[in-house]
């Protein structure tokens, strides 16, 4: 099945959406990005991710994120949806949402991208859409994806978690270790040599031994 791979450029698809037709590297412009995939409209599940979404869009604004979403059905009826994911969040029941969501019903960008989820399909049989995540670099190359099954939600504290990873590395000679969270000490990358470690992170490394006499460097960023 068609799909992206890690490092590989977004395609420049063109799509209606709920804010309009867009032409996806005119959307990102320079900014991260995040295309985030759901199985249905008016679907419970999808609409506790989609109001989610909506609840933590100036958290995402503030990291220079672009969400868009993707569902397979027309305009229409995201502009409806949007209502029931507004009301949802206690929100006054609009049709607009903090980011736009592509129609695509005839399946024709999630088959491209590689979004289906064979074992979950319509009553004709025709398999939905998975809860996919690619979050593209302001390069408009694929950072991250994370694929769903339509039967489970995401974490959304997850995904902003991530992108304070992806965007901390990729400025930074660092790797985030388990459990991180932004603020929290990171790796310093293996090829770097200790003494330039010492000269880049001025404020201090600090070293772990091991058994096997491998040193790990870590660094704490400073607020």
């Amino acid at each position: 099945m068609p799909g992206l791979l890690l490092g590989d450029e977004a395609p420049n698809f063109e799509a209606e959406t709920t804010y309009g037709p867009i032409r996806f590297h005119d959307f990102l412009g320079d900014s991260w990005g995040i295309l985030f995939s759901h199985p249905r409209d008016f679907t419970p599940v999808c609409t506790t991710e989609l109001g989610r979404a909506a609840k933590l869009a100036p958290e995402f604004a503030k990291r220079n994120v672009k969400m868009i979403a993707l569902s397979i059905d027309t305009v229409q009826d995201h502009l409806a949806w949007c209502k029931d994911i507004n009301a949802y969040n206690g929100a006054e029941p609009t049709e607009k949402l903090p980011y736009p969501i592509i129609a695509d019903a005839k399946r024709e960008l999630a088959v491209k991208l590689g979004m289906l989820d064979p074992d979950e399909v319509d009553k004709d049989g025709l398999p939905l859409t998975a809860r996919v995540v690619f979050v593209f670099g302001p390069d408009k190359k694929l950072k991250l994806s994370i694929l769903y099954p339509a039967t489970t939600g995401r974490n959304f504290d997850e995904i902003l978690r991530v992108i304070d990873s992806l965007q901390l590395t990729a400025c930074k000679k660092v790797a985030t270790p388990v459990d991180w969270k932004s603020g929290d000490s990171v790796m310093v990358i293996p090829s770097l040599p200790e003494e330039e470690a010492k000269k880049l992170f001025p404020k201090g490394v600090f070293t772990k031994e091991l058994p096997s006499a491998k040193r790990y460097l870590r660094y704490t960023p400073q607020p």
